[in-house]
């Protein structure tokens, strides 16, 4: 049965871009809560023990009656899974280099615009969502956004770095001023994890 991760960092960590009381109840109430639909939909059945990203790419496998459950719990439950650990308050890990680095630079031309696209991604999501960077299957990074929970897993993507753009991740802060939310995410975003899950997609 899946279980709710640890925050890496404090709740406060994150302040003054995140508050800590929306880190408090976006993990502590909302993940948990995708975990808990998750165990309850899953319960008894054969893919109790499947790790969760193996689950998300086999969504087809689930039965029809428990496979719209699994899109949203299963999905909202990895993409919170990865959010909270691709954001530091460590300065060091927020650094922009390394292999990321060059392939984004490679790709996009430049962080400025890399920065853009992925900025106007999450400002197009009508509604909840995420805008996402991913490794297509080509192996090539690519900008998308998906709708509600829904996981790039689904689509054969696999995902290094996302943004979660539903309301309540932002709304105790900046209310209705998800460009600004977007704004000041950049400044806390751990690049030496990125980096990770990159190498890490990559060797698959």
């Amino acid at each position: 049965m899946f279980k709710l991760p640890n925050l890496p960092y404090s709740f406060d960590a994150l302040e003054p871009y995140i508050d800590a009381k929306t880190m408090e109840i976006h993990h502590n109430k909302h993940h948990q809560t995708y975990v808990d639909k998750l165990n309850e939909a899953i319960k008894g059945t054969e893919f109790e023990n499947i790790e969760i990203n193996e689950l998300l790419k086999n969504i087809n496998k689930i039965p029809q009656e428990k496979k719209q459950a699994v899109i949203n719990h299963g999905g909202g439950h990895a993409n919170h899974s990865l959010f909270w650990e691709i954001m530091t308050s460590d300065a060091k890990k927020r650094e922009f280099k390394g292999k990321i680095a060059e392939e984004i630079k490679k790709t996009f031309g430049n962080f400025d615009e890399f920065k853009k696209q992925f900025t106007d991604a999450a400002l197009k999501v009508f509604g909840s969502g995420w805008a996402w960077l991913v490794i297509n299957s080509n192996g090539k990074l690519e900008i998308i956004f998906t709708k509600n929970q829904d996981s790039p897993l689904m689509n054969n993507l696999k995902p290094i770095l996302g943004l979660d753009v539903w309301e309540h991740a932002y709304y105790l802060k900046y209310q209705n001023r998800r460009p600004e939310y977007i704004e000041n995410w950049w400044n806390v975003i751990n690049w030496k994890k990125v980096e990770q899950f990159f190498k890490e997609a990559n060797k698959k």
